[in-house]
């Protein structure tokens, strides 16, 4: 059966182009301040270079996955399909800025390199070329991977996720700007939860954004700088290969392994986890090629100048059930190709906060949230809570070390993070090491936890024990659990985790001995 035609563009693309494109434009801000600001590039190199590089990544993936959704629709004959959404990896972001390319320019200055910049630069190119091989290679096993995982498992952990660094980072926005925050919020719920629309035919998240921008003009939240003065100048994205030979043989390349594998391995799962989503919202999507065209994208950035991988999104079935299909994905690549080719990202942000758009962002969070417990068999409700865990505690660890650097440890000439911490935090009976220990690694924990939890509510004690053993062999890699004390941060080690190894160890000799200690027990109590 054939589906009816239908437009490329329709009423809830354009709701969901403006949830992504804020969601986009927060990573594109972040870019922005951190190359110009930690990595000091100059500009020439990030608007005539890297943002080109980063437009063109964002292109190759957009346009596929609006393509596939609109092959699924037709080959289904159904008109509800939503393209898988995709953009920059925010945790690869900060991991390439923080662990790899600044690194990088402290080491060049050190050694009196004419330019460290771009001894950086170069740098962050081979962790995003890294990164990206590995997300191709690993859309061959992906869908083994899938199969063998319990929907608590993969869901779960994505409203971790959502729950902590989506859902309150932007309720803290919005309650910290109350005004906007609540009015666009408000517009949010009445279309979406309450499932009704303005008159007129204006699509909610226009009336949103709208309002967003217009009440944070007149509360003084924008413009956020003084006005961009200069010409428009357009740049077209170049190969960089050469800059991206000298980043691979460079002489610290090999350290950068440590961080490139994990990072790459963490962005694989995480898309997988977000083709399961899409599955669970209605829209099956072959994990190989969505997955392999994820890798495509993030070599791309990495060929011509962007040192930023490329993810599929959480958040499938928010955009989804604010009725978006295939065209709210084409929507984003022609936008950003237009504001970062055009060099128009300084005026964009000058014009418009993020605060306009976060109601948007935080309705997918919930969406997400929600949806973990609604596409999940109801006894593994327990599961899903013990997956959504682990990303709260990465999110409080998050917000520790924001504390701490607010108040000046980590900072030049302030004290520098050490062991010393935990035993200041033991005395108000706060564990900061155990928080230290589940932000490693955060989406396999969760992913381990969740899974030994729903194969026990099954009573399938020995696949169970097998999730034990996974986590036992993570934390010996040190993928999971291991971290060391840098000056301003707590970080990701890569060496055995003993301790924990050994516990996963013992937990699962329990699960392999349960069907011969225990009897079942189905009383009323349970």
């Amino acid at each position: 059966m054939a589906a009816p035609i239908t437009p490329w563009i329709r009423r809830g693309d354009v709701d969901g182009f403006f949830g992504l494109a804020v969601d986009n434009l927060v990573q594109l801000l972040l870019i922005d301040a951190l190359c110009r600001f930690v990595l000091g590039f100059p500009g020439e190199l990030l608007y005539g270079t890297v943002l080109p590089g980063v437009a063109l990544s964002l292109a190759v993936g957009n346009v596929f996955y609006a393509l596939q959704a609109r092959a699924l629709a037709k080959r289904e004959g159904r008109t509800d399909v939503c393209a898988l959404p995709y953009g920059i990896n925010t945790v690869s972001l900060f991991a390439h800025v923080f662990l790899v390319m600044l690194p990088a320019k402290l080491t060049a200055e050190a050694a009196g390199a004419a330019d460290p910049a771009r001894v950086a630069w170069q740098a962050g190119l081979w962790a995003c070329l890294g990164s990206g091989l590995i997300e191709l290679l690993g859309s061959t096993v992906a869908e083994r991977i899938r199969r063998a995982t319990p929907r608590a498992a993969l869901l779960s952990t994505l409203s971790g996720i959502a729950l902590g660094f989506i859902s309150l980072g932007f309720l803290f926005r919005t309650f910290a700007h109350p005004l906007v925050g609540l009015v666009t919020l408000g517009v949010v719920l009445l279309v979406y939860f309450g499932r009704v629309r303005f008159k007129g035919g204006l699509p909610g998240g226009l009336i949103a954004v709208l309002l967003g921008v217009l009440i944070s003009w007149t509360q003084g939240l924008a413009p956020t700088g003084p006005f961009p003065i200069g010409d428009i100048e357009l740049a077209l994205p170049v190969p960089v290969l050469g800059d991206l030979v000298r980043g691979v043989t460079g002489p610290e390349a090999l350290s950068y392994v440590a961080i490139i594998v994990p990072m790459g391995l963490f962005n694989l799962i995480g898309s997988l986890q977000n083709i399961e989503s899409a599955e669970a919202a209605g829209d099956r999507f072959a994990t190989g090629p969505s997955l392999a065209v994820n890798g495509v994208g993030t070599i791309v950035a990495a060929l011509f100048g962007s040192c930023f991988p490329t993810t599929i999104y959480i958040g499938h079935p928010g955009w989804k059930a604010m009725g978006a299909r295939a065209g709210y994905s084409l929507l984003n690549a022609g936008f950003f190709l237009v504001v970062l080719l055009g060099g128009l990202l300084p005026y964009l942000t000058w014009a418009i906060p993020v605060d306009a758009g976060m109601a948007i962002v935080l309705w997918i969070g919930i969406v997400i949230t929600a949806q973990a417990f609604e596409a999940t068999p109801a006894r593994h409700a327990p599961a899903v809570v013990l997956g959504i865990l682990p990303g709260v505690a990465a999110w409080g660890a998050l917000m520790i070390k924001n504390g701490l650097r607010a108040a000046g440890m980590g900072s030049p000439g302030g004290p520098p993070f050490g062991p010393d911490l935990a035993a200041a935090f033991a005395r108000s009976d706060t564990w900061i090491e155990g928080v230290f220990a589940l932000e490693q690694g955060f989406i396999f924990t969760a992913m381990v936890l969740a899974g030994l939890a729903a194969h026990i509510i099954d009573r399938q004690f020995r696949r169970a024990g097998v999730w034990c053993l996974v986590g036992s062999v993570l934390s010996l890699t040190g993928l999971m659990h291991s971290f060391r004390y840098v000056p301003g941060d707590v970080v990701l080690s890569l060496t055995p985790a003993w301790a924990h190894a050994g516990g996963y160890l013992a937990l699962g000799l329990l699960c392999f001995l349960a069907p011969l200690i225990t009897v079942h027990d189905d009383g009323a109590h349970h």
